[in-house]
């Protein structure tokens, strides 16, 4: 039945990689004011007076996009519980991977930039990937207990 609660949370992962694709990740001060280095999920720039540089990740943009429709997709699976337990799992994977990657990119490639004390600023994008990290747990979870509740009404029968 697509009206499950597990329903819900797989939507909002879906809705969730959507603001993360669309909405900047993260940003960060340089030493002078015009000065500012910015994380989307395509790309890395960072402005230095008038030059700006900017690095494309599309990587980030691909398993962001893979994991919205990979969630998506797992609400039009809900005949079987077990293949939505494990499209919840790789989406697990693929999130901790974006998590991976956005972290590296601003922790480690953004210290370069600028003051190396200050790790700059998580912006709306960076929540959103977050949020999805707990709505595909609470969606496996939901999507266990339904497994579980039907397998013990089968032994009764």
């Amino acid at each position: 039945m697509i009206q499950r609660v597990q329903t819900i949370f797989l939507f909002l992962i879906t809705l969730a990689m959507g603001v993360a694709l669309t909405t900047p990740i993260w940003e960060k001060a340089g030493a002078k004011s015009p000065e500012m280095a910015h994380l989307t999920a395509l790309q890395y720039s960072q402005q230095e007076g008038i030059t700006t540089y900017a690095n494309t990740v599309w990587y980030l943009a691909l398993l962001i996009a893979l994991v919205g429709l990979v969630a998506l997709y797992a609400i039009f699976q809900y005949r079987n519980r077990l293949t939505q337990t494990a499209l919840c799992a790789v989406n697990a994977l693929m999130l901790t991977a974006v998590m991976g990657i956005t972290l590296y990119r601003t922790l480690y490639e953004g210290k370069k930039y600028g003051d190396p004390a200050d790790q700059g600023t998580f912006l709306t994008g960076f929540y959103a990937i977050i949020a999805a990290l707990v709505f595909n747990a609470l969606a496996n979870r939901f999507i266990r207990r339904d497994e579980k509740l039907v397998r013990g009404s089968d032994r009764l029968r």
